[in-house]
């Protein structure tokens, strides 16, 4: 931060997701196209009791069980948020608080192959904007935008913690594609069939 001769003080933007909030932030969250679809399975339901097994709290097993309704519904829906809340017995603030909190559980729907591209200092210096709006440019894309087919969508990721492998894609919230260049992530797009 540089500081200004009042006083104040000069935030530098870090890419094009970092936006200083003016008045109060709201977390927004989404219906479910189908909300009778977001229930929990017996199968489900056996393997959150098993998550609170392991905790002395049932509240302790919230992020596993958050990370299973992503993984069953593709996203977290204003009623998957609440369909965990009910079944893990806690008040929906406090469901909605941790999916705020963490960048990992998708508040909205992605594309079928979401791609996190790291543009923190490492993969910054190493091409990592670069590859960020090679995307955005090639599909037209802005942070958080699904194309409209539905096949991709791109995040600006803040880390991915692989500086030395640096510049760094999280794909899917899984498998890391490292040391990136644009001929690597065509070579990758055209694999996935996106290209």
């Amino acid at each position: 931060m540089a500081s200004q001769s009042n006083g104040e003080h000069a935030h530098a933007a870090h890419g094009d997701s970092l936006q200083m909030p003016e008045g109060t932030q709201r977390f927004e969250t989404f219906p479910a196209e189908n909300p009778a679809e977001i229930v929990f399975d017996d199968a489900d339901l056996q393997q959150i009791e098993a998550y609170k097994s392991r905790y002395p709290k049932k509240e302790a097993a919230v992020m596993r069980t958050l990370w299973l309704a992503q993984t069953k519904f593709g996203w977290l829906s204003e009623d998957a948020l609440k369909l965990v809340a009910k079944t893990l017995e806690m008040p929906p603030a406090d469901v909605f608080g941790v999916a705020s909190f963490y960048t990992m559980y998708f508040k909205k729907p992605k594309g079928k192959t979401h791609l996190a591209v790291c543009t923190n200092i490492s993969c910054s210096l190493c091409g990592g904007y670069e590859i960020y709006n090679y995307l955005k440019e090639k599909f037209g894309l802005e942070n958080g935008d699904v194309t409209a087919d539905g096949k991709l969508s791109l995040e600006e990721a803040e880390c991915l913690g692989s500086c030395g492998t640096a510049p760094a894609m999280q794909v899917n919230n899984g498998e890391y594609v490292e040391n990136l260049t644009v001929e690597k992530l065509e070579a990758f797009l055209k694999e996935k069939g996106i290209l």
